[in-house]
């Protein structure tokens, strides 16, 4: 079974920048599809970014491309999410998520499918 262990949040001013680990507390962490779901106050999780078991294809929301980057060490079995410019509205829960294969990389891809997660990670952005 995979535990996900979320070491710390982050907090800051708009505009700047963070990153989030998430520790894979298994062997197999290189065969699992990984995303990462904010969920804001009175809102839903949705997949902000998801990464193939591989590493090699990524996606990301249109709202978030080119301010979020999402990437793994296969080797040292952690995930990352860089966040960059950050905005008020970045201000949330943040969850690791993993699904065994690579069904679940895809953009849109709904909680139900990944199987594990991590204990979440809180980010406050100020203005």
């Amino acid at each position: 079974q995979v535990q996900l262990v979320q070491p710390g949040g982050a907090s800051g001013q708009a505009g700047g920048l963070s990153r989030l680990p998430c520790v894979a507390l298994d062997y197999t962490f290189r065969d699992y599809c990984m995303a990462w779901f904010p969920q804001g106050p009175g809102q839903e999780r949705e997949a902000v970014a998801t990464i193939s078991p591989s590493g090699i294809t990524s996606y990301t929301l249109d709202s978030v491309t080119g301010r979020f980057t999402i990437s793994r060490d296969n080797a040292e079995k952690t995930l990352y999410l860089q966040m960059n410019s950050l905005k008020p509205e970045d201000t949330g829960e943040y969850y690791c998520a993993a699904s065994f294969g690579a069904s679940a990389c895809r953009p849109g891809a709904p909680p139900a499918m990944f199987q594990y997660w991590g204990q979440g990670a809180e980010v406050t952005v100020s203005s």
